[in-house]
């Protein structure tokens, strides 16, 4: 581990340029994780009455009513989307980064990067935002910041919210299931109901700040197509591997100044082509990532 760690470092002090590929792992091993104690902080009401142990099954659950649903959700959607993360490692990534040219390509939608101080113009969130909300249908192409509603949803529960954005139940207070009809998401353009902005199925909108930034990506490409770039990919599994795992590997392959950087929890696999210009760390990204930029 120490030896790959001082290659990794040499390697990104040699660098033209970096393009972050960062899925689910690496919020998890920042401290934002879906079971344990942590859902049943937030959640143990709703595991004591549906049964399941993990914020992630919830979120498919058929709830009965809209406000129950939306009780849930809003629930799920401040906790991980406005909600501090717990450990430093988007900030200590940016430490790592920030000096460099760099990218970020994500499939996460927890906007971790920007909290830490990752350049808006130097990401592109491919799979949403928990903090915007479209239209169920949808009617337009239009997106919404949720963080208000949300807000009123969370209290309307009985909650309040603490200096970090914790959400604090009061003392012998129970909290309510179901939001007020009237905080149910509507569409302004439409009036039908509004969802989180998630890619899930065909009716994903990808609004104009989508677009601007799947250009961007493709700009910044396009310039260090043939330049000393470090592909660092973290936390990627093969839920959706086409989206950064295999395009990592197809840039690196075909630049030759290029090295493919991998670090994962679960052990770790390189195609053969590019296998000596990789570099594989199988681990707590969390504590490669201190160590690499302190």
């Amino acid at each position: 581990m120490k030896k790959k760690l001082m290659e990794l470092k040499e390697c990104l002090a040699r660098a033209d340029a970096v393009i972050i590929g960062a899925g689910a792992g690496l919020s998890t091993a920042a401290g934002f994780v879906y079971s344990g104690e942590r859902f049943s902080r937030y959640f143990s009401d709703f595991s004591q009455r549906y049964g399941f142990q993990d914020m992630y099954s919830g979120g498919f659950y058929p709830y009965e009513s809209p406000e129950e649903f939306w009780a849930y959700w809003s629930r799920y959607i401040w906790v991980n989307r406005y909600m501090d993360v717990p450990k430093s490692t988007y900030a200590d990534l940016f430490h790592l980064v920030k000096d460099k040219d760099y990218f970020v390509l994500t499939t996460n939608v927890d906007h971790c990067f920007q909290k830490a101080g990752f350049d808006k113009k130097r990401l592109f969130y491919t799979q949403g935002d928990y903090g915007l909300f479209q239209c169920t249908k949808p009617c337009c192409k239009t997106t919404w910041e949720n963080e208000d509603m949300i807000r009123k949803m969370i209290l309307a529960q009985g909650f309040t919210i603490g200096e970090h954005n914790e959400l604090i139940l009061p003392g012998g207070v129970a909290a309510s299931m179901r939001i007020p009809a009237d905080l149910l998401p509507k569409c302004p353009n439409c009036g039908r109901p509004l969802t989180m902005n998630l890619r899930s199925d065909d009716r994903f909108v990808e609004d104009a700040g989508w677009q601007k930034a799947a250009v961007e990506y493709e700009v910044w490409l396009t310039a260090h197509r043939n330049q000393r770039v470090v592909y660092l990919e973290i936390g990627v599994g093969y839920n959706t591997p086409g989206i950064i795992k295999y395009n990592f590997w197809n840039n690196v392959y075909h630049n030759p100044k290029a090295t493919y950087v991998c670090l994962n929890m679960e052990p770790l696999q390189v195609p053969e082509e590019i296998r000596d210009r990789s570099i594989m760390i199988t681990g707590d990204s969390a504590q490669v990532i201190r160590s690499l930029a302190s």
